[in-house]
């Protein structure tokens, strides 16, 4: 740490004599730096058309950048580069991108987790709150809920300015929107099409609208941009959601006679069950964005902006599996060991064995998801520009709500005998009693739940920024102040009442017809055609239930339930300078943070209404001087090469600040969060060498180096808790958990395997890149670029969603009416979250993504798109520690649209 101190000081002490040497040998060159601190480009006048324009105005952007800057441009009006905006910075050296349900999500830049880097639409924020019911929230912007239509351009800082926001170790997405008065009056832009996944075998509509208007005198005007976005999700896979060790099951005699005989040993490790999972969406999308500008004088400025967001996530999600961990101390018959002591095979008796002691569970869990976030959000900016300095101040609101995050859930029970294998599934030992609907049932009185996780986002901001121009080689200074209020509810309510009944009983009875791909050849047709019912009849019957509204689970609201909120207050100064050959700047930011977090905490037993004393508020303070600074030397020629040293810091996912768990009763496990986290802190230095040898062209290569302090890292403890299935299913309960699983005891306390984030110390993440881009004559041309990035914590831990090693190769092809480009990413394996609350964190193994995209213009107001994405139909595999120990393999399919495009 001491070092690290040590070389960012002496590395602004060297900023500052080089630049002082330079204004003794040199001229000032004054149009080198912006005098618009917000927009240091200048760009918004050039009209973009097609694939080349596009790819130089984004190297127009990363050459005239005052730091180590990338940009993505979008190709025409309502035609940004990809169907998604993540998607469009898979392009970008240093960009790596998960697809966990198919398509780009959550962005990584040079190696650093998604949740530490920060993302703007016109250098404000957006509220953002979870979609998915049980799933964590974290700080990681998800780009599918902005429309791309509505984007002009983007750039991602991979190096900080003491002006812009701290929160990001890795870098800062700044997304910019087209303004009316940069464009011309009656601008128009329509967009008409269909997107179709191949798995689901379905289409979706897709439109968009833009329209752009001003006065005569270019000092009003006001754009609406509009569209709406239909996907069908299908996602089919095989999930195992933990291991036990076979000790665990000793007192089993077929397992204790193995044991014996050496054919298993204690520590062998023993899936729970093997899951087969369907996940069915039809996401829908509409965005309105409106803008008004108001120039009355050439000094004076006002910029409004209006944003709604309404998104649809309702989904049915199917999981059907053979828990052998809960089985009777009896009914393992057998089990099999394989490589690296995995137990990949068994069998375990049932009802339909005369001979079997006990009952075995297979499960068929079914969750109806109702599922709208609606986002909306108004800012407003105002500047005024004099002969040699100017202010600007800027305020908004954004919120973020999802009060329909519900869930309507039926678990029917099958207790006959099954054979199991990790790789292909389970397999009845009496298929025609397995396909008959009243043969899963309510087991111990219980059926179902129902559960409701209302949550919102909301954030005030404001900020005022100065500028001050001087006739100097430090030529201007920027100074401003930023107030920042993040407010976060999560609450958790869990229902019983569900009347006990048979798949029967629900009704409206098929077949699922899942796994049927060649990436899961081979699978058991017991779990790729299981009976179901329908997600309507499982809603309706749940819905028709006598669902005891006045009685919710204790444990599940007192263990989900949390209120976070983050203030932030920051001043910056900023000095920038150029000569003929350096520009650059140089930087200090002082943040002030507050945390309240607020949760329940007790002993005993749970009960509600909670005690006073249960609901616990902690606030803790934190103060933060973060140096920055970058220099620049371009001496007008070719080649470009820039440095780069900063501090900065980011903090952990809001419910990690919390003190609350969450916990799941059935695999013994949990996760929750820590109120006394310290943010990251970490040390940043950066150096690029670009070469731009030819129009549209560039070689360029960067090396980057990243010391993290307080690296936070979730770690398992075993903690005793309530395990709410004491109340709702006492039977299961005492007969499978009391004494043997988990240390179980009467009064409903269990061991649980609890992860909980800690501050563990530090870690780095080192590496580099290098991208080549040209357009040649022929109209051929090329992008492709490679990232290393190696990131470990001092104890040898991988960081996560730290991939090794990243290539993107990007041929493309634009003569006349006619433009084709295709893209192959690949990124090597890297570690994710675990699929259930408190899992362990599992890796994703290496990941291909080949798309292709089709153009062709019939005038200069019609043209027609084609995209095909996923066209390998790529397994997303998880694994835990070695892939003999697999977690999920899921296919999304291949999607394709097309679009009819009217500009005018």
């Amino acid at each position: 740490m001491r070092y690290c101190k040590t070389a960012l000081s002496a590395s602004i002490l060297a900023a500052f004599l080089v630049a002082g040497t330079a204004v003794a040998q040199d001229t000032v060159n004054s149009s080198s730096s912006s005098s618009d601190s917000g927009n240091p480009q200048q760009l918004q006048t050039v009209t973009v058309t097609g694939i080349r324009a596009s790819l130089q105005k984004s190297l127009d952007t990363k050459r005239n950048a005052d730091a180590i800057v990338d940009a993505v441009t979008a190709e025409d009006l309502g035609k940004f580069p990809n169907t998604n905006v993540a998607e469009a910075m898979s392009q970008v050296p240093g960009v790596t991108i998960d697809r966990k349900f198919g398509q780009g999500a959550r962005v990584s830049i040079d190696g650093t987790d998604p949740s530490l880097n920060l993302s703007f639409l016109d250098d404000h924020p957006v509220a953002q709150t979870d979609w998915l019911y049980g799933d964590q929230p974290d700080r990681g912007f998800d780009y599918t809920m902005l429309a791309p239509e509505v984007l002009g351009r983007l750039e991602i800082y991979k190096s900080p300015e003491a002006r812009l926001q701290s929160g990001s170790l890795g870098g800062t997405v700044i997304m910019h929107t087209r303004k009316p008065l940069d464009m011309d009056a009656n601008t128009v832009s329509l967009s008409v099409g269909e997107s179709y996944n191949s798995q689901a075998s379905k289409g979706r509509p897709n439109a968009s609208l833009l329209y752009s208007w001003k006065n005569n005198d270019n000092s009003f005007g006001i754009d609406f941009a509009g569209a709406h976005y239909e996907e069908q999700i299908d996602r089919q896979g095989v999930e195992v959601f933990g291991y036990e060790p076979v000790s665990d099951f000793a007192a089993n005699p077929a397992v204790a006679a193995q044991l014996a005989n050496g054919s298993l040993r204690p520590s062998d490790q023993m899936p729970q069950e093997v899951n087969a999972a369907y996940f069915q969406q039809k996401r829908k999308r509409d965005t309105a964005l409106v803008n008004v500008q108001y120039r009355p004088t050439k000094q004076l400025e006002f910029d409004l902006q209006g944003l709604y967001i309404r998104e649809n996530f309702d989904n049915f999600n199917q999981s059907m599996y053979g828990f052998t961990s809960q089985t009777g101390a009896n009914t393992i018959t057998s089990l099999q060991a394989g490589n690296n002591g995995i137990v990949y095979a068994g069998h375990s008796c049932g009802v339909d064995d005369p001979g079997c002691s006990g009952n075995v569970n297979t499960y068929l869990d079914n969750q109806v998801r109702t599922s709208q976030v609606t986002t909306k959000g108004i800012d407003l900016k105002g500047k005024y520009l004099a002969d040699n300095w100017s202010l600007s101040a800027q305020a908004g609101y954004s919120k973020a709500d999802n009060s329909s995050n519900a869930q309507y859930f039926i678990e029917p029970a099958y207790h006959g005998g099954y054979s199991w294998n990790i790789n292909t599934g389970q397999v009845f030992d009496s298929p025609a009693a397995a396909k008959d609907p009243a043969n899963w049932s309510s087991y111990g009185g219980w059926f179902g739940n129902e559960g409701r996780i209302p949550s919102s986002a909301r954030n005030n901001y404001a900020k005022i920024d100065f500028t001050q121009d001087f006739d100097s080689v430090f030529n201007e200074l920027l100074v401003g102040v930023r107030y920042n209020d993040e407010k976060h509810d999560h609450v958790e309510n869990v229902y019983g009442g569900v009347t006990p009944g048979s798949l029967a009983t629900v009704g409206d009875i098929s077949y699922t017809d899942i796994l049927g791909s060649n990436t899961f050849a081979g699978f058991s047709p017991d779990q790729r055609h299981h009976v179901q019912s329908s997600a309507g009849a499982i809603k309706d019957y749940v819905q028709g239930s006598p669902i005891d509204f006045a009685h919710p689970d204790p444990s599940s609201y007192l263990n989900n339930t949390w209120k976070f909120e983050q203030q932030t207050k920051a001043a910056y100064a900023q000095l920038n300078f150029a000569t003929s050959v350096l520009h650059g700047n140089l930087g200090l930011r002082y943040v002030h943070t507050q945390l309240t977090g607020d949760g329940f905490t007790f002993s005993g037993s749970p009960v509600l209404p909670a005690p006073a004393g249960w609901w616990q508020s902690k606030t803790s303070t934190h103060n933060n001087w973060l140096p920055s600074v970058n220099i620049i030397y371009d001496d007008g020629s070719d080649t470009v090469y820039r440095f780069a040293a900063s501090k900065v810091i980011a903090w952990a996912p809001y419910n990690q600040l919390v003190n609350y768990a969450f916990l799941n009763d059935q695999t013994l496990t949990g996760s929750g969060g820590n109120p006394d986290l310290n943010p990251y802190k970490s040390y940043n230095f950066d150096f690029s060498a670009e070469w731009y040898f030819a129009p549209q062209s560039v070689l360029a290569g960067s090396v980057f180096y990243k010391h993290i302090l307080n690296y936070v890292q979730t770690q398992s403890e075993v903690e005793r808790e309530y395990n709410s299935m004491h109340d709702t299913d006492p039977t299961t309960f005492n007969s499978t958990y009391v004494g043997k699983l988990g240390n179980c005891s009467a009064d409903g306390y269990c061991d649980y395997s609890m992860q909980r984030p800690y501050n563990i110390g530090s870690g780095t993440v080192k590496g580099f890149t290098v991208s080549y881009q040209q357009a040649f004559d022929s109209g051929f041309g090329l992008v492709t670029n490679y990232t290393y990035a190696n990131g470990r914590t001092d104890q040898g831990h991988a960081l996560p969603y730290n991939s090794k090693h990243a290539v993107t190769l990007s041929p493309y092809f634009e003569k006349g009416p006619f433009s084709a480009r295709l893209t192959y990413s690949w990124r090597s394996h890297y570690l994710a979250g675990g699929y259930v609350a408190g899992a362990a964190p599992a890796s994703v193994d290496d990941y291909t993504e080949v798309d292709a995209h089709f153009g062709w213009s019939f005038n200069k107001h019609l043209s027609v798109t084609a995209d095909a994405m996923n066209l390998l139909n790529e397994k997303y595999f998880t694994y835990l520690g070695t892939k003999d120990m697999p977690a999920g393999t899921y296919t999304n399919g291949r999607r394709y649209m097309a679009s009819l495009h009217y500009k005018f």
